[in-house]
């Protein structure tokens, strides 16, 4: 049965000789794989598999069977926001890679959850429209997130009474409890500065905070890469 709906790409493996699988979150069904048939041959008229890079937005016409059926099929499949600016700007290209593993990671369900799709969408957008000022992206990103995944908070207190029960040996110091704050509550284009020495503290604040939730979660490859870009 066919049904339409938006889609962000996440990732992809090679499938047989000339065919991909990709994964998609997407507004109706949750997460969800595609097998994409003749995307890697020269004989290809067009370059399809762009479509499938990590964060695009996607307009989608797909085949959905029944939940026992792990792989489904894509009968059309658009970019709905060419991207001009994420994957060529080497410091918004390494934040999409973190948050690309990390969604990769945490996303499970199986069903449409539109204010999560909603949120995700809205941050992307943010990220590629954004000329300047989204250097704290990545942490407003996971500040905001943990709501969805079920552990948000209200207040930075309550953060760091958790974070002292998992016995985590560093303290917020002001600065970073007002900007931690601010990402929780305001939306991605309020400013916010934060020096790098902080800016790094706070991502291993709150990695160490998701890890505290997400018993699973274990080592965030990209992780590495985005603490050297922002240092």
């Amino acid at each position: 049965m066919l049904h339409k709906t938006r889609g962000i790409a996440l990732n992809y493996i090679r499938y047989r000789e000339t065919s991909i699988i990709v994964k998609i979150y997407t507004e109706e069904f949750g997460i969800q794989s595609y097998v994409v048939n003749g995307v890697r041959t020269a004989k290809s008229k067009t370059n399809r598999i762009a479509l499938f890079q990590p964060m695009t937005l996607l307009d989608l016409v797909v085949y959905h069977k029944s939940k026992e059926h792990t792989i489904h099929r894509l009968a059309e499949v658009k970019c709905s926001l060419p991207f001009k600016s994420l994957p060529f700007d080497f410091i918004k290209s390494s934040i999409s890679l973190f948050i690309t593993e990390l969604l990769v990671k945490t996303l499970r369900e199986e069903e449409a959850n539109t204010p999560l799709f909603e949120f995700l969408n809205e941050a992307i957008i943010y990220l590629e429209e954004s000329s300047e000022g989204f250097e704290n992206f990545h942490l407003q990103f996971l500040a905001k997130y943990s709501f969805y995944l079920g552990f948000g908070i209200d207040t930075v207190r309550e953060m760091e009474q958790q974070l002292a029960e998992n016995h985590y040996p560093y303290t917020l110091d002001p600065l970073m409890q007002e900007a931690l704050q601010r990402f929780i509550l305001l939306p991605f284009d309020y400013p916010n500065y934060l020096d790098r020495q902080r800016r790094q503290q706070l991502l291993n604040t709150l990695i160490f905070y998701y890890k505290t939730h997400l018993e699973g979660l274990g080592e965030i490859k990209s992780l590495e890469v985005l603490r050297e870009i922002m240092k």
